[in-house]
């Protein structure tokens, strides 16, 4: 599969990490971050998945 046919970065550029190594930009574990250039369109999409959780949870609890 081709570069430009993965699923692109969440990637907002706007890093900062929460106490968890997650970013409060794309909310993206940092091991995810890391991983991404390596990671097959089954990962990538997996992950999306997690930081749209992610997202969801942090809006729900108001980031406590």
């Amino acid at each position: 599969m081709a570069q430009q046919d993965l699923p692109a970065s969440p990637c907002v550029r706007r890093c900062c990490l929460d106490d968890h190594n997650v970013c409060l930009g794309c909310f993206r574990h940092v091991s995810e971050i890391t991983g991404w250039q390596e990671a097959d369109a089954v990962a990538r999409t997996a992950i999306l998945l997690r930081c749209e959780q992610r997202r969801a949870e942090h809006r729900r609890t108001g980031g406590q």
